[in-house]
């Protein structure tokens, strides 16, 4: 194998303590909300240009309560800003973890794959290796191709 990128080892302790952490990490966030698909599309999304706004608005409502409406919860607001202030950190770090965790299975799936090709390739190009023609036609399946079906011809008269 020319190219290979990854070599690791990931033990049985050290991935159990890594599902103890995500386990840690999921018991010190309770308030975690699952949103539908529909919800996601539909909700009001806060990003980097929206926050300096958020921010404004709040101080707004904080120096002047007096034109918003009694059922207003101004301190509900304060407490969701400082929930979103508290928690972007961590998604970024979350989501860059994410995306190391995915680079690196994905890296170690494909290295996985290019060796089984070397060795079913290896092994239909060996003639002498006794007792493997079943195995190697096993795997051959993975490459079979479902045929189409084929539509009936009809005949005009």
């Amino acid at each position: 194998m020319a190219d290979n990128r990854l070599s690791a080892n990931f033990s049985p302790a050290d991935r159990e303590a890594v599902m103890q952490a995500i386990a840690t990490i999921r018991e010190k966030l309770p308030f975690l909300v699952d949103l539908t698909t529909e919800d996601r599309r539909t909700i009001l999304k806060m990003g980097d240009k929206s926050r300096a706004f958020v921010s404004k608005a709040l101080e707004v409502a904080t120096q002047n309560p007096n034109f918003l409406p009694r059922s207003f919860d101004v301190e509900e607001m304060r407490r969701d800003v400082a929930l979103y202030e508290a928690l972007y950190p961590v998604l970024l770090s979350l989501t860059q973890l994410q995306e190391l965790v995915d680079d690196t299975c994905i890296t170690a799936g494909s290295e996985a794959y290019t060796a089984a090709l070397a060795v079913y390739n290896y092994a239909k190009a060996s003639g002498d290796v006794a007792g493997l023609d079943a195995v190697i036609d096993e795997m051959g399946r993975r490459f079979t191709r479902s045929s189409k079906k084929k539509k009936s011809a009809t005949t005009i008269n």
